[in-house]
């Protein structure tokens, strides 16, 4: 399927790239190419400098912007089964270092570039693992890569079912590749008849739909910024925004909160949010509302609604440079209203999953906020994504989640 000979074609970079690829950085874009491979689409290909000198080997796509994705920056690897199956095991090695041993059975096991794995995602809930592959030529390997996924896993006692596939995504044709999503083919796996799994993270159950979820299926990147939730909301009176499936109202009703309310703009998300209540237990202090957040805050103020806690986990505002400006605005409205609505001595926590949006412009958003609200905020923990999401410095993409925890005072 690859070439083990390292009789690779060559593709040519500008200074530019050369630069980018030696601080670490393993994309390639296609205006950096000044000689580009002959190669297929999704192959494999040897970059090097103006120069001559060997910078990497990536896989090469004509249709993508990202024209060379590197894989390694090593001239002495073979590409082989050995060296994926190494790949995967150097990153569920990293999870079992620095995760809980109760968080392996739902966590994600790659993370694309963090992992070096070039467009791929692999989240893992129970004994069901659930890919997102953005990149042709990972793409083109999958037949090799997903049963080592699986046989990694096995030998180190996890119990592994099957590999559904969530490929249902319109950036896919940014890479020539067509939306799809179903159980990818493994002899070792049995197909299950169900789309449906349950998880237990910071020791709350849920239900995962892992066919027709959010993403993969349920946010796992939130997983100890929960447990912070959960810490403070003891005997507090709770407003969970943009709760989706609930679980930061149900941290915080784990947690000893007095009351919850959760609320989201989609029905569907909010009757699972409730069936996940019920599920744990926890109804009988939660209320859930399917409800513009936009709309609410100001509606609370008005009513004067009570509450000492208020949890803002928006999805992205923004997913490229050019609607910064007003991703600013959307934040810093529901910001303002949820500080408005605070008493003096009440917290608030607030999120951006948007990688554009960067912590010195989240932070400067909360600022100016503040100031028209009149507050003050007292910082109690600046967080990010959980370590299961490795934070690459090289790689600013891979460093997105920006997670605050506040008194206003």
């Amino acid at each position: 399927m690859l070439n083990q000979e390292r009789l690779f074609p060559t593709a040519y970079v500008t200074k530019k790239a050369e630069h980018s690829i030696l601080s670490g950085h393993p994309w390639i874009y296609d205006t950096e190419i000044t000689s580009p491979p002959n190669c297929i689409d999704g192959a494999l290909c040897d970059v090097r400098s103006a120069k001559g000198r060997f910078l990497g080997t990536g896989f090469f796509n004509s249709h993508s912007k990202i024209r060379i994705r590197l894989l390694s920056r090593n001239a002495n690897d073979r590409f082989d089964q050995d060296f994926f199956e190494r790949r995967i095991r150097y990153a569920w090695e990293y999870r079992k270092s620095v995760l809980r041993k109760e968080d392996l059975t739902c966590c994600r096991v790659i993370f694309g570039e963090a992992d070096t794995f070039p467009g791929l995602t692999v989240d893992r809930f129970g004994d069901i693992l659930v890919t997102q592959t953005l990149s042709l030529g990972i793409e083109r390997i999958k037949p090799l890569l997903f049963p080592l996924l699986v046989r990694v896993l096995r030998a180190d006692g996890q119990n592994i079912r099957a590999i559904y596939e969530r490929n249902d995504v319109a950036i896919r044709e940014l890479e020539g590749l067509l939306p799809e999503k179903g159980f990818f083919p493994i002899e070792s796996c049995a197909k299950p008849e169900d789309t449906k799994t349950e998880i237990i993270e910071n020791g709350i159950r849920y239900l995962v739909d892992f066919e027709n979820g959010q993403k993969t299926g349920f946010f796992l990147d939130q997983k100890y910024n929960r447990l912070a939730v959960a810490k403070l909301s003891r005997g507090k009176r709770v407003l969970d925004c943009f709760t989706h499936t609930g679980s930061f109202a149900l941290n915080a009703a784990k947690g000893g909160a007095d009351f919850v309310h959760a609320v989201d703009i989609s029905e569907t998300a909010v009757n699972l949010a409730k069936e996940n209540a019920e599920r744990n237990g926890l109804q009988s202090h939660m209320t859930f509302t399917a409800a513009n957040v936009f709309d609410l805050l100001p509606a609370l103020q008005e009513s004067r609604s009570r509450y000492d806690f208020i949890i803002l986990d928006p999805p992205a505002f923004t997913k490229s440079r050019k609607t910064i400006d007003s991703a600013y605005r959307g934040y810093k409205e529901i910001n303002l209203r949820a500080m408005k609505l605070l008493p003096r001595g009440g917290y608030l926590a607030t999120c951006s999953c948007s990688h554009f949006m960067k912590e010195s412009n989240f932070i400067r958003m909360l600022g100016d906020a503040a100031h028209d609200a009149g507050v003050s905020l007292r910082q109690i923990e600046a967080r990010q994504q959980s370590p299961d999401h490795p934070i690459l410095w090289n790689v600013p993409e891979t460093n997105y989640l920006k997670f605050f925890l506040f008194q206003v005072v």
